[in-house]
């Protein structure tokens, strides 16, 4: 039987299909290659992941995450840019940037190249195919594909950034340029974001960077293919972010949704804009100023695939205590999470099943 080919259910073995599908090394976009007109059941979600899983039409829902204009962030308008992040921060946990200092042709080289990564031949890009993080760089079809309730239609490539990158030779020579450029690119407006977003909390501007909040960093490059059974299936399951502060870039091709009460908000995509997130971390070392919302990805079903490249900023001291930051407690408001190690924190993260949303209330004190 071929892999995606549907069984009754009497006689489907989940294991045996994921594990098949995994050692084919093919991947979703080789499902789509091969001219599956379904999905398999393993990527078929269960109906409560689905709820409102239709693009919004509604133009409030299409314009309401914040865009924000860094022009002129280190001049008198930074005030202005300062409550516009905070007030984002706490409302949404998603902004865009514009105007943010990255050229157009390394935003557009950046997506061209892990588009090209994809498109390769089968028998090029499934060497790569590993869940070893070993060698700092992998590619593969979920992460958690043998944990999940139900599998998310995309393809990804992992990469450590930070502090230390692979071995150069490790990286696939057709983005490896791109990414570490972009690697540096991000790291420099990070920085700022760093200093904006500690400014919101009133902190002096390095509050952040101190804590080594840029230095550990970890790509995670998504391709989603076109998908036959769009209403069945995910792009990205709905979660939040580990670390302190996700950066994104994603094209043309919307899907991303953030939850916002009990609604689903589209996050439309912006020309050269970058769309930031707050991560867990944040929200705890923030005392719950800032917060880690819920988000996921829709199935695509467009021709053309969504591209969207994250970059995940976290702390890199593994074993230092985090908290809520002193200067944010007071006997007002006292600690709202108790401390913790990024190991421990990392250790729960990845235990948990991607379907069970957020780790931050296992902290709380």
């Amino acid at each position: 039987m071929t892999i995606g080919t549907a069984m009754s259910d009497h006689e489907y073995d989940r294991a045996t299909a994921v594990k098949q599908f995994d050692e084919s090394k093919i991947g979703v976009k080789g499902l789509v290659d091969s001219g599956a007109t379904t999905i398999p059941p393993f990527f078929v979600h269960p109906p409560e992941n689905l709820c409102n899983s239709t693009p919004s039409t509604t133009p409030p829902a299409s314009d309401i995450i914040p865009v924000v204009d860094f022009t002129g962030v280190h001049s008198d308008r930074r005030s202005s840019i300062v409550e516009q992040i905070r007030d984002a921060a706490r409302e949404f946990g998603f902004f865009q940037v514009i105007n943010h200092g990255i050229p157009s042709d390394i935003i557009n080289s950046t997506i061209g190249a892990i588009k090209a990564f994809n498109e390769q031949p089968t028998e090029v890009k499934s060497q790569y195919y590993t869940r070893d993080m070993g060698r700092g760089v992998c590619f593969s079809t979920n992460y958690d594909l043998y944990q999940s309730k139900a599998a998310n239609w995309r393809d990804t490539i992992q990469m450590m950034l930070g502090p230390t990158l692979p071995v150069i030779e490790h990286i696939p020579a057709i983005f490896q340029r791109e990414a570490l450029e972009w690697n540096q690119q991000v790291r420099r407006l990070g920085e700022v974001l760093m200093e904006i977003l500690s400014e919101g909390l009133g902190l002096k501007p390095e509050r952040l960077k101190e804590l080594s909040c840029l230095e550990g960093r970890w790509m995670s490059a998504h391709y989603y293919p076109y998908c036959p059974q769009p209403d069945l299936t995910l792009g990205n399951t709905s979660h939040t972010d580990p670390g302190v502060l996700t950066v994104l870039v994603q094209n043309h091709i919307g899907g991303l949704q953030v939850k916002h009460g009990d609604e689903w908000l589209d996050v439309k995509p912006v020309s050269d804009a970058l769309v930031f997130n707050i991560g867990d971390i944040l929200q705890m070392l923030s005392n719950d100023e800032y917060r880690s919302v819920e988000h996921r990805v829709l199935a695509n079903p467009h021709r053309e695939p969504r591209i969207s490249i994250a970059i995940f900023l976290n702390p890199s001291r593994m074993n230092e205590f985090y908290g809520p930051l002193p200067e944010l407690t007071s006997p007002d408001k006292s600690a709202l999470f108790r401390q913790f190690t990024l190991t421990e924190y990392m250790e729960k993260f990845i235990s948990k099943d991607m379907d069970d949303n957020s780790v931050i209330n296992f902290f709380r004190s």
